[in-house]
């Protein structure tokens, strides 16, 4: 069961577990979130974001055409506000930067920096908590490009722990997940009301995430 983190007649938003897609992938035997969510409520569903399948955390879905309306107007000008939880390798020194670097897709699915041809994307990161090997952040994506955090980071020489896609994968295999966790999403619902919503980390996060840290005490 996907637990509901809030609901109106309005808005659905939910903690969705890592290793589920948000939407139908090309194999549709494979479940996805608007789905399991679809049979759970008794509105038609429509999409406003999506998380990739390998993140965790808060994510909205519209439960009519207006407010999908409202909310589509609202993420396209950055009037919703994110944050992430992510834990990456290496020690970065800064308490606070902000990553400004032009994406663009690859190929693969593969997402990269190109100064060119990219698009405008920026990241805001704030440290947590430092280790020796590994850091604790906030990632705050002032916008929306595909990967773009873990892309970001990763052009910093410091790819979050457990991303196959973008990191060494001899060495991100063994952590079993992406440590990349939608922690908080803040917007107008269409009654002009400002919504917080949170999504505690889960267990398979908290784990690694204590696990590393402490090994480097």
């Amino acid at each position: 069961m996907i637990t509901v983190l809030f609901e109106n007649d309005h808005v659905l938003v939910v903690d969705k577990p890592e290793g589920i897609s948000s939407i139908p992938e090309r194999r549709p035997s494979r479940p996805c979130l608007l789905d399991i969510m679809s049979r759970q409520c008794p509105d038609k569903l429509f999409v406003v974001h999506r998380l990739d399948k390998e993140v965790s955390g808060v994510m909205i879905f519209a439960r009519n055409a207006a407010a999908h309306r409202f909310l589509n107007a609202a993420f396209e000008h950055r009037r919703v506000e994110k944050t992430y939880r992510a834990l990456v390798h290496g020690t970065i020194e800064k308490d606070c930067f902000v990553i400004d670097a032009k994406v663009r897709p690859f190929g693969s699915g593969r997402m990269g920096i190109d100064a060119e041809k990219g698009r405008y994307s920026s990241t805001e990161v704030r440290v947590l908590c430092r280790g020796a090997s590994v850091t604790l952040i906030e990632a705050y994506p002032v916008t929306g490009r595909r990967h773009q955090i873990r892309v970001h980071l990763y052009s910093t020489s410091h790819p979050v722990v457990g991303d196959l896609r973008y990191g060494q994968r001899s060495l991100q295999r063994p952590f079993g997940r992406l440590m990349l966790h939608s922690y908080k999403i803040s917007f107008d619902l269409p009654t002009g009301e400002r919504l917080s919503v949170e999504a505690p980390p889960p267990e398979s996060f908290t784990r690694i995430e204590t696990m590393l840290l402490c090994r480097d005490v």
